[in-house]
């Protein structure tokens, strides 16, 4: 009878790069043989010299490991899956209850299927998509940016991804913001934000901060996350979010979008702030809001999907990441350019001789009027 055999990367040498493999068997025993007589060598990968499968391998049957089972005496039947895993450690993975996997856990059979497409590339294997499972990262905003920048950390499994948001759901945002629904208008972001990321996946922990974040506030939450991303839709939560990020030592991936264009870059303490780009924020009313001037919604895509590459990368330690580099995105005529920026000794934040060493009154800097909280959001 066919049985599909999952084969992990590793092995893959051995079966042309074949993901998955079908051969006949009445246990799984017969699967591993036929296996060794498709792809000579196999066997030498799953058993040892007293034709035992060892440790450092585990066999699971339709997501249970078969030494629960009868081991490889373990019958198998017409549509069943065999799944190979080297074990990198044991333990098992956290769910939707939120607790998260022992740092050094094993990927589970259920993960391997899930991030089978990451885990085929080289770049990053079961280490990296370990990797990706351990990190935490806080995302500024569940709106355009925050929300094709969390749905992509949660696909990708993210274990940790924390949202700052007080707002609730207005038809308008429902033009770019993927996160909600038309049912969720007068709704919290957060809720539906939770939803929509653990719906895509349960083993995510979405840590709700239903708040706006002040001087007060942020350097209680930005030092829990490894990596931070900046959605905010105003200069002084723009402001606030890099000073607070370099003085707590974090790495920012930064992105806005206004109209048809949009920027992204990546500051990590040490390598320039957003203070170094732009020194001082424009006078209030010169530049214009997208509640003001618009927005195509797509752009919110684009940006957002920059933004979640650099986290990715930055978490995985792989590629070269917009450090001292300014995205600039012209969706009118399609063109991407790339602009130099270097860390700017005279600034006042990362510079020789730092002024600002404190977080500050971002909305007196900026001469702009605090934020509104909803009253849903204050109770």
């Amino acid at each position: 009878m066919p049985i599909s055999v999952y084969i992990p990367s590793p092995f893959r040498r051995l079966t042309a790069d074949r993901e998955y493999v079908t051969v006949e068997g009445r246990s799984v025993a017969d699967v591993l043989d036929a296996l060794d007589q498709r792809y000579p060598g196999f066997a030498n990968l799953v058993y040892d010299r007293e034709r035992k499968v060892p440790t450092h391998i585990n066999i699971y049957l339709n997501n249970q490991e078969i030494h629960d089972l009868q081991g490889t005496e373990t019958a198998v039947s017409d549509g069943d899956q065999l799944a190979v895993i080297p074990a990198l450690a044991g333990g098992a993975a956290g769910g939707g209850d939120g607790r998260a996997a022992p740092a050094n856990a094993a990927l589970t059979p259920e993960e391997v299927m899930r991030y089978s497409r990451h885990i085929i590339m080289p770049q990053v294997g079961p280490q990296g998509q370990r990797k990706l499972r351990n990190a935490k990262v806080l995302v500024i905003g569940a709106g355009g940016l925050g929300g094709p920048v969390a749905v992509y950390l949660a696909l990708a499994g993210v274990g940790t991804i924390g949202l700052v948001e007080f707002d609730v759901v207005d038809l308008s945002n429902l033009q770019r913001q993927i996160l909600h629904q038309t049912k969720d208008v007068g709704r919290p972001k957060l809720a539906s934000a939770r939803e929509t990321l653990t719906a895509y996946n349960p083993h995510v922990k979405v840590v709700e901060h239903p708040l706006p974040i002040t001087s007060d506030n942020a350097m209680e939450i930005i030092p829990q996350y490894d990596i931070i991303v900046n959605g905010a839709d105003n200069f002084a939560t723009r402001y606030l979010v890099n000073d607070a990020a370099y003085l707590a030592g974090k790495t920012l991936v930064d992105g806005a979008i206004l109209l048809f264009d949009g920027q992204a870059t990546v500051y990590k303490p040490g390598s320039g702030c957003y203070r170094c780009l732009y020194p001082d924020p424009p006078p209030p009313g010169l530049v214009p809001s997208c509640a003001e001037a618009g927005v195509l919604g797509a752009i919110t895509g684009i940006v957002g999907s920059i933004q979640a590459t650099e986290v990715f990368k930055q978490i995985l330690g792989i590629g070269e990441p917009l450090v001292n580099r300014l995205l600039l995105i012209d969706a009118l005529s399609m063109e991407f350019r790339v602009m130099k920026i270097r860390r700017d000794p005279s600034c006042p934040l990362c510079g020789d001789h730092p002024t600002v060493k404190e977080l500050i009154d971002y909305d007196v800097f900026c001469g702009s009027s605090p934020l509104e909280v909803p009253v849903s959001a204050r109770a």
